[in-house]
């Protein structure tokens, strides 16, 4: 299970505060910067870096985000 991947220059994660929050660190993890934040996908649990996208695993079901994490749409 990855909380966190890294996708060229940054660092993206689920934020430990606020699984419905993902964050994004263009500094090895020193500070950090909400990139989405809503419940339309429910609680994150799982990324995974799967090339031009990135998918995550949510409470109602698999999405995917082909922008690093601003938006995110079900795979249906």
């Amino acid at each position: 299970m990855a909380l966190m991947i890294n996708r060229g220059k940054e660092l993206i994660r689920i934020n430990p505060k606020n699984s419905n929050q993902i964050q994004y660190s263009t500094n090895d993890g020193r500070s950090w910067n909400t990139r989405y934040s809503g419940s339309s996908c429910g609680e994150f649990k799982d990324l995974i870096d799967n090339g031009n996208e990135i998918l995550a695993q949510a409470s109602k079901g698999l999405y995917y985000s082909k922008n690093d994490g601003r938006s995110w749409n079900k795979r249906s």
